[in-house]
């Protein structure tokens, strides 16, 4: 792996590229790691992955926790790791256990021997040996050390002994860390400004090829998290890449993007893909075509609605997706209301689609020293289809 810092914009928001072997080109950064179930997208079939804009979109997030309600590690191993297992030679897979789904961390079961997620086969206590052991099988492109990760609310002692845990579980992963795949550190704190700098201190001392950035997602405020974020980015060497896990909605990425961070895990189109949303807010090129609404989001449309049953427009005028260019709102309508898993495969080629342009237009904006014009301008558009009062609107956590 190499990662190189091309541009800064507002003096933290930054512009790279990542090359990883597996992927033929380049992938500009900030980017997206799409989310997948056992390696796999979602909803999207292995073969209409090259409908997506491509490299953006070879790189992939995957849980190790996910395999182990089926094949063995062992079985993984014999086969040949992630790429043969799945035959995705031309992706690249970053594993971390949390994927923000269906494997979640449980601080209250999480001890010193090990970390506790709550997931499909219940809870699980994964210890570093255990987890090195996934890693040397999987053989993903890059991969995070296991980390301590709590919720908000937890106590300053509670936060300390996570910081102290993750440190001690880095070392005992780099000491077992497999041949191949770039390591990176996992980083914590909780709510704590002093802790998150304090491990982010401590991890940009070991020998890691970048840093995975956790427990964020897990309760605290919009407000909250700038500052938080900002005391560990601050504490990193510039040269190595930051991935973050728990930002989704477009509010936080341009949070995240604003503090220096390159990578994020989002299941923010997961979810909007299995509510019947698209998302609309215009790229370049395209059109909304929508009613206007006060009191609606003016960036996606619930197409379950039936507002659309007739409506023989596509998601977005001008968007080159394989759903825009094959298919209308009033079809996807039909699919949503009579429950056909058509549905979900259209919306995600859709929404992912669109997302990944929204960190293209994030790209421009950096290289071209606009960026913080550009979360300003973007959260205004947001919100102004939402407060109808004329009072300043007030950013939420999810």
């Amino acid at each position: 792996m190499k990662f190189v810092v091309k541009a800064l914009s507002n003096g933290t928001a930054r512009a790279g590229v990542l090359h990883l072997d597996s992927v033929a080109a380049a992938i500009d950064t900030p980017s997206l790691l799409l989310s997948t179930r056992k390696g796999l997208p979602l909803f999207t079939s292995p073969d209409l992955l090259s409908s997506f804009p491509s490299p953006d979109s070879r790189l992939l997030h995957v849980s190790p926790l996910h395999f182990l309600e089926g094949l063995s590690i062992k079985t993984i191993s014999k086969i040949g790791g992630l790429h043969q297992l799945v035959g995705l030679h031309d992706c690249g897979f970053a594993a971390f256990p949390r994927d923000s789904i269906q494997c979640l961390p449980e601080a209250t079961a999480t001890n010193k021997t090990g970390a506790s997620f709550e997931t499909p086969c219940g809870r699980l206590l994964i210890k570093p040996a255990e987890y090195m052991e996934m890693m040397s099988s999987m053989k993903p492109e890059l991969w995070a050390t296991l980390a301590d990760e709590v919720p908000a609310w937890v106590s300053d002692k509670r936060n300390k002994t996570s910081v102290d845990r993750t440190i001690k579980w880095l070392d005992e992963c780099i000491a077992l860390s497999p041949v191949s795949g770039a390591v990176f550190g996992a980083i914590v704190g909780g709510s704590s400004l002093e802790e998150r700098r304090r491990c982010a201190q401590e991890v940009a001392t070991r020998n890691v090829s970048g840093y995975w950035i956790g427990g964020f997602g897990l309760a605290e405020s919009m407000d909250e998290r700038p500052a938080l974020l900002n005391a560990v980015t601050e504490a990193l060497p510039e040269e190595k890449p930051r991935l973050i896990c728990g930002l989704g909605l477009p509010e936080e990425i341009l949070q995240g993007v604003a503090a220096g961070v390159d990578l994020f895990e989002s299941t923010y189109i997961y979810h909007l893909t299995l509510e019947g949303f698209a998302l609309t807010f215009p790229l370049d090129g395209t059109r909304i075509n929508a009613p206007n609404v006060a009191g609606i989001d003016p960036r996606k449309i619930n197409l379950r609605a039936t507002v659309f049953r007739k409506d023989a427009t596509p998601i977005v005028e001008g968007c080159l997706c394989y759903t825009c260019q094959n298919h209308t709102r009033a079809y996807i309508n039909h699919l949503l209301n009579v429950h056909e898993m058509l549905a979900q495969i259209l919306l995600e080629i859709h929404n992912t689609h669109h997302f990944l342009g929204f960190f293209g237009l994030i790209r421009e904006a950096i290289k071209a020293g606009r960026f913080e014009e550009f979360r300003k301008d973007f959260v205004r558009s947001r919100y102004d289809g939402l407060v109808e009062d004329g009072s300043e609107p007030v950013l939420l956590a999810r």
